[in-house]
Parts: C-alpha cells; structure tokens; sequence
C-alpha cells in the first residue's frame, strides 16, 4: 500500500478508483445493510473495489458505520455511505468519520444536486464545515483540497421527476456521478420494486440515466441484484456498480441450504416449521 493514503495506488481512496474510471474501467462493489465491521472483512474479496455502509435503509448507526469505514480501509476497499437525506450535516459528518464517497438519495432538481455537492466541498466551492476529525487522520492532510475535493460526490436519481430533470442533474459542476436506485425508480415508473428489472419501460429509464451521465462526463452508477446483471450493466458503460448486499446474501444462502436439508425443496412447512 502506498505511504501516501490519497494516492490512486492506495486502494481504499477515492483517488484509486477516478484513475479507474479514467482508464475506463468499471468498479465493482459490495452493499452493507448489516451493523457489522466482521461482514464487510468477510465480503473483501479480491476484485471489490469499494463497500457502501447504508445509513438510509440499513440498520447502521452512526458509531457503527465510522467502525465499517475502518474495517474497509483496513482490507483495501473505498469506503463509500449511502447518508440518510440530503442534509448538510449528514453528508459532512460522515466524510468527516472518513467516507471517501457519498451516495445522496432522492435527488430530484439541479438545485437538490448542487447542495449535495456544495455539502461536500469546503469554501468557496461549497459549504462544508472545517472539522475533519477523522477524515484528516487517514488522509495524512488538513488542507481543504485534500479533504474536500477528494471526496466523490453521487447522487440517486429514483423517480419520474429526477428522470424528467436527468439533464439539469447530470450537468450540476462538481458531481461526480449518479447512481440508480432500481426499486424505488420502478415504483416511480409504476412498476414492482426489485432490483434487475427487465421491463422495457424501465430498461429505457436507466438507458437514459446512463447517456446522460456520458453526455455530461460523469459516472453512471446502479445497484445490482446479482454479478451476471453487473457485467450486463458494465458492458453497457456503468462505472460504479454495486453487485450484492451483505443481508441478501446471509438470507440467500441460508434458504439455499435450508432447502437442501429438506430434499432439495422448500418443505420447511412440511416439517412444522411455520
């Protein structure tokens, strides 16, 4: 690992994967909705570019989630959050504990966008507050570019009226990239909330996300239920690409062996298990 901790060849910085993307390649990534440092150690394998702790859906606290940050930098994986809301306060306190990158949800209008991005950059790009507590500890640095302008900055782009501003939001200055939220875009769409959608209108949503970002020279991110849709959506020009999370594959493991303990069929209620 390099000595200097924002270095593109140190691993768990945000400055590794922008060299990524600028020799066009795709990063893969793992989801924690789990409290638990000990699961982000055992989903650090060879080929995952980044975690994100999910502050907004996940059932992860604060203190938790800065103990995820740590355990990810320690097995070379960029520390990413999913914050709450778009708040201020939340985005800041959390590059402060050390994220290295943002996801924003419900980002509907430009103006949304750019207080996403000005929460991120200190003055006289944005608004954040001088107090890196943490982030300057791992970054070896107090400078406000250091800090500030190293940091990546997505915003979730999940209903009608964010695909209808998808130009407006993709231009904001200092944004990084957007990433689909594929369940919550299907509800707005008036389709069922899962993830690896295939139906036509939704295909052409995300289709639309991601020419937008390339039109614009940012990264277009999603979330993935499984590795075959992320090389799909990896060969189709996503950058940032989230191919599991850590509670669906506990769930989908113990129903898989469940199953085969029962004669290879879901008979657990034939057994008394209700």
């Amino acid at each position: 690992m390099s000595s200097n901790p924002t270095s593109p060849t140190n691993p768990s910085s945000a400055s590794h994967l922008r060299q990524q993307w600028k020799s066009a390649q795709p990063v893969f990534g793992l989801w924690a909705a789990l409290p638990s440092p000990f699961s982000i150690e055992l989903m650090a394998y060879p080929g995952v570019g980044y975690v994100c702790v999910d502050q907004q859906h996940g059932v992860i606290d604060y203190a938790v989630a800065v103990d995820m940050f740590r355990a990810a930098e320690g097995r070379g994986l960029v520390p990413f959050t999913r914050v709450p809301a778009n708040e201020t306060w939340l985005i800041s306190k959390s590059l402060d504990a050390g994220a290295q990158g943002v996801i924003v949800p419900l980002v509907n209008t430009r103006a949304e966008a750019a207080a996403a991005v000005a929460a991120c950059r200190y003055p006289p790009k944005g608004i954040r507050s001088y107090g890196p507590i943490r982030s300057s500890v791992i970054s070896a640095a107090r400078d406000m570019e250091t800090l500030g302008d190293a940091v990546l900055c997505f915003v979730m782009v999940e209903t009608r009226e964010a695909l209808d501003n998808i130009e407006d939001i993709a231009s904001t200055p200092g944004l990084d990239g957007i990433y689909i939220g594929p369940a919550d875009l299907a509800l707005g769409l008036g389709l069922p909330p899962d993830l690896d959608k295939t139906e036509p209108e939704h295909v052409a949503a995300v289709e639309k996300i991601r020419a937008a970002c390339a039109r614009h020279g940012i990264v277009a991110g999603i979330q993935c239920a499984s590795g075959k849709f992320g090389r799909d959506y990896a060969e189709r020009g996503f950058g940032l690409i989230t191919i599991a999370k850590d509670s669906a594959l506990l769930q989908a493991g113990a129903r898989k062996e469940i199953q085969i303990a029962n004669g290879g069929g879901d008979n657990i209620a034939k057994i008394g298990y209700t």
